[in-house]
Formats: structure tokens, sequence, C-alpha cells
């Protein structure tokens, strides 16, 4: 027994001793309480808010990816572990000894040997001490915790996904999503969808149904099990106002039924994160000022003969340089052909040759990513048939960023942009009518930027502080229906723009974006010159 315990403590003393260097810039304990006290600013009177923690997810066999937090999850909270639950009150809450309380956390407890294997647990005392948290407990607590779901007027949570594994730990996700549903009367029945839609007709003025008629129609031809519930098709087809008064009181009572809400929480979250705040904003920009130097590391080091694989890795390399801890999504280079594929992350293209080579990259820093793209020579000059294309989508950019100010709707950069690819695509003969520039330019131009690529926002008009991207691009694959000289040829620039009340700054301008600047950056010399490995059979 005496043994048990020496080897025990011998374990704890030298798992403390691991990893003592970390960084000192992340988020501090202060920003995720503020951040908890703006969601429920946000609540319902009389509602609780119920958060997971991301599930792990397996790679294969007895191999998992490296696990990635819940963005929401860590906003909230700065907790980056699994199986753990966050219970957010709008009201104070009253424990038996007479404590009040508006917020528990529930997390992985300390466990000496699945933390040799996979690494230190903060635990409940280390989710006090560094996170902030007064009311924290073991993860097996929330179990058997007697939280009654069913007195609090709206229970808001995120529908789940179905991802998640029983693993061995006692209370691992499975676990605690299990309990939650028993806790909660979740239905096996329950449908995100058609509450929602019921929510919206609830809310919604019998004289103002219009509106809600038309974002029913879509879901109704879009899902044909929802045109089965008589409330709802009931709804859609009245032929007057007094029958759809009839059919939303009968959902105004059917909503009573039940306290499950799995789409507020969104709403709530998506308005919060779409602007950012200083402490934000200083890993945003570090983020992307990291990958800004990839892609100017990354002009200077290439040459014909690198493979996509390669390229992707100096990236990747400078990112791990600077301690990004990941990669923000998986990188795209694409030479050639391959650059018009939207999506293109095989990256197996043995050598660039001659063609244009779109990298699209971003590091993650501290949780918040960037996504900064450039096309460039593989050789270092532009042909004149690359130089058009490019100098169309380098156009349209600064139309689209020229267009993000703050009060402008969401849709401005890409109005903006496309014109600018349209009237460039007809004056080269590449297109006959503006219609026809989707086939070339078949994307969005902005998204949100922050601890998600796609980060969540309102989609409403442009805030301060709001960091979106502006990436317009052509792309021109082989076979088109133009001229055969424009084949192969892909061209997307990509910057990441915050949104002030002084007007647009490029974040990510250091990555030259010019033709001229580009061939420029390509004559310097490369560390990675010198850069020699043996050759392999």
């Amino acid at each position: 027994m005496k043994l048990n315990i020496v080897i025990f403590l011998a374990i704890l003393i030298g798992l403390m001793g691991y990893a003592q260097d970390l960084p000192t810039d992340y988020l501090p304990s202060d920003f995720h309480k503020d951040r908890r006290e703006k969601v429920r600013a946000l609540m319902p009177e009389n509602s609780v808010t119920v958060l997971f923690a991301n599930a792990e997810r397996n790679r294969a066999n007895d191999v998992d990816y490296i696990y990635h937090q819940d963005p929401d999850f860590y906003y909230l909270t700065g907790y980056k572990e699994p199986n753990s639950v966050l219970v957010l009150y709008s009201d104070d809450q009253i424990d038996e000894n007479g404590n009040t309380y508006n917020e528990q956390i529930f997390v992985q407890k300390r466990d000496a040997r699945s933390e040799q294997w996979n690494g230190k647990r903060l635990g409940v005392e280390g989710v006090k001490d560094k996170l902030g948290f007064k009311m924290a407990f073991n993860a097996e607590e929330f179990v058997s915790a007697p939280i009654d779901f069913k007195s609090f007027d709206t229970l808001l949570f995120y529908n789940f996904e179905n991802d998640y594994r029983d693993g061995s730990e006692n209370a691992d996700l499975y676990d605690l999503i299990k309990a939650f549903k028993k806790k909660a009367y979740y239905p096996e029945n329950y449908d995100e969808r058609k509450q929602q839609l019921y929510t919206t007709i609830k809310a919604t003025e019998v004289e103002n149904s219009a509106n809600v008629a038309q974002t029913l129609g879509r879901y109704l031809n879009r899902y044909e099990d929802l045109q089965k519930d008589p409330l709802l098709s009931g709804y859609m087809n009245a032929k007057d106002d007094n029958l759809r008064k009839e059919f939303k009181d009968k959902i105004s009572l059917e909503l009573q039924t039940s306290n499950l809400n799995s789409f507020m929480l969104g709403e709530i979250m998506s308005s919060l994160r779409e602007t950012k705040t200083k402490d934000e904003l200083r890993l945003l920009k570090k983020a992307i000022e990291i990958s800004a130097v990839g892609q100017i590391e990354m002009m200077k080091a290439m040459h014909p003969n690198m493979s996509e694989s390669e390229i992707q890795g100096v990236h990747e390399y400078v990112y791990k340089k600077y301690g990004a801890e990941y990669e923000g999504y998986p990188s795209i280079v694409g030479g050639g052909n391959n650059g018009c594929i939207l999506h293109y992350i095989e990256n197996t293209k043995t050598t660039v040759g001659n063609d244009l080579v779109l990298m699209d990259l971003g590091a993650e820093y501290h949780g918040y990513t960037a996504d900064v793209t450039r096309t460039i020579p593989a050789n270092g000059t532009f042909t004149p048939e690359q130089k058009a294309i490019y100098n169309i989508v380098y156009e349209a950019q600064e139309a689209g960023i020229e267009a993000s100010r703050v009060g402008a709707p969401f849709q401005a950069p890409g109005r903006a942009a496309s014109e600018v690819v349209a009237a460039g695509l007809i004056k080269l003969g590449i297109i006959s009518e503006i219609s026809q520039a989707r086939t070339y330019f078949p994307h969005g131009t902005s998204h949100y930027l922050g601890l998600d690529v796609h980060d969540k926002g309102t989609f409403g008009p442009f805030k301060p502080n709001t960091i979106i991207t502006v990436e317009p691009g052509i792309y021109i694959p082989e076979g088109s229906d133009c001229d055969k000289k424009w084949w192969g040829i892909a061209v997307r620039i990509e910057d990441d723009i915050l949104i002030t009340d002084e007007g647009p700054v490029n974040l990510s301008a250091m990555a030259p974006r010019t033709i001229a600047s580009i061939e420029a950056m390509m004559l310097k010399s490369s560390p990675l010159d010198a850069f020699k490995l043996p050759k392999l059979d």
C-alpha cells in the first residue's frame, strides 16, 4: 500500500514538472468570465444553458485525432480538455448550504495513470486556480447532480450530432450527454428544425405571416418529413388569417410541452463572436502575421521542382517556428489545374513546373485562425495570360476591401468584387454575358474570421472590430468553354480585413499581392536554399 502511494506521488510530481515553460499570451481568465456574463445577459428569464466539450474523434484503430476543443466551449471557459460540461444560469441559484451561484463546470478528474500516458489534466483545483471558476466539479458529479432542468422556462443547448463514442472513462462525453438527456426529458424524436419553425411562428403576428410562410415554404420543399407535420402544413396552407391563427395557437400549446431550445444558443454565440475584443484582436493579428510570413518565405523558396506537399510543409514549418499550435484548416496548395478545385487538400502533385501555385493556408494561434491566400508563378515570372487573370482578381479584391465598411451590408464586398470579375472576363472574351461569370467565380467573397476559419456571425451590416476575409478568385479548368490559352489558370487572392470606424485595415498586407511585389520577393534568397536532404530510393 505504501509503495502504491509512493509511486502515485512520484508520478504526480513528475507530471508537475512537465510543460512548465508555456506561452504567456493566452486569453486571460477574465476574458472567458466576461464572455459568460455576456451570454447570461442575453439569455431569457429563468433559463439555463448547457454546453458540452467537443467529442474525441477516432483517426484509425486505437489512434485518435489530436483533440481540439469546441470553439464556443473554449470561448466561454478557456478549458481545452474533453469530457466536460458547462452550465450557465440566467438567475442566481442557491445550493444546499445557502450559497448562491450562477454557473458550474464539470471537468475530467485528475488521474495519475491517465496523465502518465496522455498528459496532465487541470482537474477541479486547476480549473478553479487557472480559469477562475468557483463552482467546479469532477465530470462524474454531473451524472448524479440533482439539477432540475424542467424547472426552467427555457433550456438552451446545441443538438447532438451523434459523433461521440462510449469510451472507457466513467464520465466521458457519452455518459454526460446520456445523463443530460435523462435530466432534460429529451425525447427520442426531438426535431430541431420543427422546434425552430414552431418558435418562429409563435413569435410572429399573423398579420406579418408572409415572411414566415416564405421561410416555411423553403423548409417544406427541402425536407419531405416536415411536410407530414399537420401543424406546419396546416399553417402553410391556411386560406385566411383566422385559420392561420388557429394553427398558431395549436403550435403555441405544443411548444409549452417542452422547454428545450437548441437554436437560441447559436444566435447568442453568433452575436457575441462576430465582433472581437482587444484580447481576441491581439491573437488574431498574431495568427495572421504568422501566416503572412509563411507566404513570404514560400515566395523566396519556390522553384519549379518543388512538390505541392513540400510547399505545404514550408508554410506549416513557419507556423510551428512561431508557436502556432495547428493549421486553422486543411492546407490548400494547388499547382496549375489543381488550383481550380476550390478545396483541394490532397497536395500530391510531385512538381509544380511553370504553373501558377495557389496557396490557401492559415495558422491557428491559441485558438484563433488566419486565412491568407496568395497565387504565385512557380518559376518566378507571370506569363501574359496569367497576368491578365491575376490583375482582374487583384482589382476585384481592391473593390471588395474598399466596400468593407461599418454599416455596409455583409454582401457588399462580394457584389463589388463580382462586378469587377464579370467586366474583366467579358473584356478578355472569356465570357459574353455577366451571368456567365459564376462559371469561373463560383464562391462567395467573404466570411467571418476568428475561433473558426468560417467564424460565427449574424451576417448583418458590418460592425467595428469585425474581421472578415475578402477573397475573389477566377478558376478556368482544362476543357473550359473558352480559348485554350486560359486553361489551367487559377487565381485567388485572400486577405484578412479588420473593419473599423476609420475604414478597412488589411491585417495580412505584409504578404506581397501585386504582380511586381511578388516577382521581386521571389528573386530573394531563401534560408531553405541550402537545406539539402539525402536522396532515398
